[in-house]
């Protein structure tokens, strides 16, 4: 797990801890038990909602540690202004990510699906939360495994396919070249999640 600290924000949102889970084995469960949480009233509900106050993130769909953080940056600034667009910080990553302004469309696409075997897990919380690595493996069944791991993870013809870049002339022409298509794919990609607040 790695952890991120923004001091300048305010505290119950000024720390970030990202996993990358592989083998994951219970995605089903994990689904239903966001959609459950959801679901419940009273302290049932909420102690369920605290269990599972994380962003699940289908980690095929992230290109680099740069996208998942900016993504994760947009959406505490949305929540800190006011301008966010979901119920929660942690599905407002969910929404930054996908090139769309459909939350449908986002949780499906990059959020965690009954087949997923690798997992990007995230919480924003206050400094004061300790033991997040036990938490996220207390919902997940799967194999903690370094992040720096993620490129070889990563499907680039499905992210290349949701931001319509197959056309783009500039992968054309680096088309004989993997690393750099997809140095060029995270740059655009990157690119795009940091100005969708602007131009939403």
């Amino acid at each position: 797990m790695q952890s991120f600290h923004y001091p300048h924000l305010p505290s119950e949102y000024s720390s970030v801890h990202v996993a990358l889970f592989t083998d994951v084995t219970n995605s089903a469960e994990i689904r239903s038990r966001i959609v459950r949480a959801a679901q419940l009233e009273g302290r049932d509900g909420d102690t369920e909602r605290e269990a599972v106050s994380f962003a699940f993130l289908d980690a095929r769909l992230i290109c680099s540690l740069l996208h998942l953080q900016t993504a994760v940056y947009q959406a505490i600034l949305a929540q800190v202004q006011g301008t966010i667009r979901t119920k929660t910080v942690h599905s407002e990553i969910l929404w930054a990510l996908n090139p769309t302004n459909n939350i449908s469309e986002a949780i499906r696409r990059y959020g965690v699906a009954d087949t997923t075997t690798a997992l990007i897990v995230v919480r924003i919380c206050s400094p004061e939360l300790k033991n997040v690595e036990q938490l996220m493996r207390t919902v997940v069944s799967g194999k903690l495994s370094p992040i720096d791991g993620l490129a070889d993870i990563t499907d680039w013809s499905s992210v290349k396919k949701y931001y319509k870049l197959n056309g783009e002339p500039a992968l054309k022409a680096v088309a004989k070249d993997p690393v750099q298509e997809r140095a060029l794919v995270e740059e655009i990609v990157t690119s795009s999640v940091a100005m969708k607040s602007v131009m939403a």
